[in-house]
């Protein structure tokens, strides 16, 4: 399985339009900041002090997690020129197989999520933001492995269903959109209807998001709230989605990671079974 794992991310990151549209929702929510997002939101927040520097952190923690369904692109070129029919008629199971893909989309996510956080942080500094102190990044790469083990799960069975790039390129397009909205990248969370946040609440990926803020927003809520009213801290927190409510208790951090590390077994358990029992692919 290695050495197919390791045929994969040389065939990725040899197509330089791969590594692009992986990157392209990232693109766009940095593109939205700059342009749209960033003033409409910091009018609303001219109390603070250093209303600018929270709004990057948030825009980069929301930036972080959408890099994930851009990783499984191999898999479709293979089963749409027939590749994968000659690894199905190898000695190789077809679960090593479908291992092998779902390794190479995990190890994928976790490189382009680490590229974002690089590239973020170096925005964040020349832009006038705090620099990461080591034990923070520490925990953000910790958050970037259990988020791209769930994301890169759900995306594994997403892709266990397609078959062509045409139809890999649509599915790409929709869910990088709809994960946008889902996990609060667009729009913060409690400025969606309360119908829209309990769905927001309950989608796996917005506790990935909920982890990178409470890290990466962090320095920025130090030096916004330091003499601001527990009450103010406590809306923007559940506003921008730094904590999660459900009737009346915030969710401690445990409570995400729970979720992560569930929604990336359950998903990878089902995209090895659709991909195995694939019978028009033997």
């Amino acid at each position: 399985m290695s050495a197919m794992v390791k045929r994969n991310l040389k065939i990725y990151f040899r197509d330089k339009a791969s590594v692009f549209f992986s990157m392209l929702s990232v693109i766009i929510i940095f593109a939205l900041y700059i342009l749209f997002i960033g003033d409409s939101v910091n009018s609303g927040l001219k109390f603070l002090p250093h209303p600018n520097r929270l709004m990057r952190a948030w825009m980069l923690a929301s930036a972080s997690i959408t890099t994930s369904l851009g990783a499984y692109g191999v898999i479709i070129s293979d089963r749409e020129n027939k590749s994968i029919k000659d690894f199905y008629s190898s000695p190789v199971s077809r679960r090593q197989v479908a291992g092998g893909y779902i390794v190479t989309g995990f190890i994928i996510s976790i490189i382009m999520s680490i590229f974002t956080l690089i590239f973020g942080e170096i925005y964040l500094g020349l832009a006038g933001g705090a620099v990461l102190d080591i034990e923070t990044l520490l925990k953000l790469f910790a958050v970037i492995v259990l988020s791209a083990f769930a994301s890169s799960a759900i995306a594994s069975f997403i892709i266990s269903f397609l078959k062509t790039n045409s139809s890999y390129s649509a599915a790409s397009t929709i869910v990088g959109t709809l994960i946008g909205f889902l996990v609060g990248a667009y729009i913060p969370i409690g400025s969606l209807p309360d119908n829209v946040q309990w769905l927001v609440k309950y989608f796996p990926c917005a506790h990935s998001a909920v982890l990178y803020r409470q890290l990466l927003m962090k320095p920025a809520i130090k030096a916004n709230f330091a003499n601001q009213p527990a009450s103010v801290l406590k809306e923007i927190r559940e506003m921008f989605g730094i904590v999660f409510v459900y009737d009346g208790h915030t969710a401690p951090a445990w409570v995400s990671v729970a979720v992560l590390l569930v929604t990336g077994v359950v998903f990878y358990l089902l995209a090895v079974l659709v991909m195995t029992r694939k019978q028009n692919e033997i």
